[in-house]
Order: structure tokens, then C-alpha cells, then sequence
């Protein structure tokens, strides 16, 4: 299984060098799928003009904007009204999963509903995450970043990695994400975990994690939490 794993997408060439290696053959010959589910969880970015930015490639954030040789729409709230013979091979194929920022909490609700979540680890495509897309690989989330509630409640989401991720890390628009805050944030979390900023990334391939950054990130180790 190949992440690479964002806070705001493809922003500099550290992280575009990671993806095309990742992918072994340039993006202009690769398939992609775009998720936007993400976006419409959170009242920030959708529905609306957000999302039509995502999936459009006219987004700030370069993900579905790269130049792709194809890119196709997955909504995971339409694929449990649908056959799985409709949609699960067009996964099976795909390249590349390009996976929206929004609601952590609500993508992994429907990963889950739409079985998504079970494909996963089985998938030869790589997987790009940006905040949300990012954050739901985690065992959980963490209390700051709860927003909307799943029917079972709690922060847990796919535990698709051994980490937690604090993404957006000293961010201009966002003044509460600074490093005291994420500091506070991984004392509260149950086991490993990374604070990131935009020019950062990391890349698992098979369970190796690796940080790709041309900015500012931090890693909380199990034993400095507990301590």
C-alpha cells in the first residue's frame, strides 16, 4: 500500500518528485479518481463552489489539477445506492486515489458505509490524502479536530497507519493551529503522531514512513506522550 499524505496538496517539488516516484511512471500517463466526499461534512468547504474547485482541478490545493490522463469522480455517499460491479473495478484500475480535505470523521463514516474502507489495503493505486484525506488513515483524530459526529460517536477512524496527523501546522487562516496547540493535541493521543504544514508530506510505502517536507513539521514519539 503506497499514502502519501498531505495537508493542502501538491505544493512544492519535493512532494511532486515523491508522488511520480511513487507512482513509477509520469502523472500525464496515470488514471486518477478524485473523492470530494470529505468536503461536504465540513462548513468550510462544501457543499458549493469548494467542491466544484476540487473535482474541476481549479483548486488552490494541486491535486486533481496535475495533468492527469484521465480523472473520474468517486462520491462515496451514492455507492451504497449502486452496484459494487459498477464502481469497484473502476478502483481496481485507477492509478491514483486523490482523496479532498474536509470533515476527517464524516469520509470515514462513508468509507465505511460505502466499503471503500475494506478495498483499501488490497489497492495497487496510490493514495493521496490532503487534511481530512489525510487524517482518516489514523487509528483516530483526536477531540481538537471533531466536528461532525458519527452515529456511534467517538474520533476513531480507519487505523490504516500507526500514526496521527496534525495537518495545516502554523497556517496563516488558521490561528489555533500552532505547535503548542499540536503539542497538547498528541499529549491527549493514544500513541504516535506528526504535526505537518503545507510543505510537508509523508510517504508510507508498505509501513515505511518517511517525511517529505520543504517546511515545518514535528513528530511526537509514544514515549514523549506518556512522559
Amino acid at each position: 500500500m503506497k499514502l502519501l499524505l498531505t495537508s493542502a496538496g501538491i505544493l512544492n517539488k519535493s512532494m511532486h518528485d515523491a508522488l511520480v516516484d511513487m507512482l513509477g511512471k509520469p502523472i500525464a500517463d496515470c488514471n486518477a479518481l478524485c473523492i470530494p466526499t470529505a468536503m461536504y461534512g465540513h462548513p468550510w468547504v462544501g457543499p458549493g463552489v469548494k467542491a466544484w474547485e476540487f473535482v474541476s482541478g481549479n483548486s488552490e490545493n494541486p491535486m486533481v489539477g496535475l495533468g492527469w490522463k484521465s480523472v473520474g469522480v468517486l462520491e462515496l455517499t451514492a455507492l451504497p445506492s449502486i452496484s459494487k460491479d459498477r464502481w469497484v473495478p473502476l478502483v481496481r484500475e485507477a492509478d491514483v486515489l486523490l482523496v479532498s480535505g474536509g470533515d476527517a470523521l464524516y469520509l470515514c463514516h462513508w468509507m465505511r458505509q460505502s466499503g471503500l474502507a475494506d478495498l483499501l489495503p488490497s489497492l495497487q493505486a496510490v493514495y493521496v490524502g490532503m487534511s481530512a484525506g489525510s487524517m482518516v488513515m489514523a487509528p483516530n483524530i483526536g477531540e481538537f479536530f471533531v466536528g461532525w459526529t458519527p452515529p456511534t460517536g467517538g474520533d476513531e477512524t480507519l487505523s490504516l497507519i500507526d500514526f496521527a496527523i496534525f495537518p495545516h501546522l502554523d497556517h496563516e487562516l488558521l490561528p489555533g493551529n500552532t505547535m503548542a496547540a499540536a503539542e497538547r493535541w498528541a499529549a491527549g493521543m493514544q500513541g504516535l503522531a506528526y504535526a505537518i504544514d503545507d510543505q510537508t508530506a509523508i510517504q508510507v510505502i508498505d509501513g515505511a514512513v518517511e517525511v517529505i517536507s520543504e517546511g515545518k513539521w514535528n513528530y511526537f514519539s509514544a514515549c514523549i506522550q506518556k512522559g
